[in-house]
């Protein structure tokens, strides 16, 4: 499966709105976990199976904890059994079918 997350804290405190910090700590953990993973400046995606990577969301989701008084997460996964390398492998077919346009 592949998963797109994006975890920010609400309540920071800060003039500026600014939350580079949460989302460095959280993506620290994606990058650690060891499984494929690719941040954008929007979402963070990561493959691998159902647990490890809902395991890694909640953990990163945790990581952003001491940075504001509340959390919101957004989550959009792709639930394919018997795949994988798909992160790649989608964008690669992609790249192939607009080429042949």
């Amino acid at each position: 499966m592949i998963v797109a997350f994006s975890v920010s804290p609400e309540g920071t405190g800060r003039a500026d709105g600014s939350v580079h910090d949460a989302v460095a700590a959280a993506v620290k953990i994606v990058r650690e976990s060891g499984l494929p993973n690719h941040t954008s400046s929007m979402f963070t995606e990561i493959e691998g199976e159902w647990d490890d990577v809902f395991d890694v969301v909640k953990r990163a989701t945790q990581a952003v904890e001491p940075f504001g008084s509340r959390i919101s997460l957004v989550i959009k996964a792709d639930i394919r059994p018997g795949y994988t390398g798909e992160m790649t492998g989608k964008i690669q077919r992609l790249e192939k079918a607009i080429d042949e346009l």
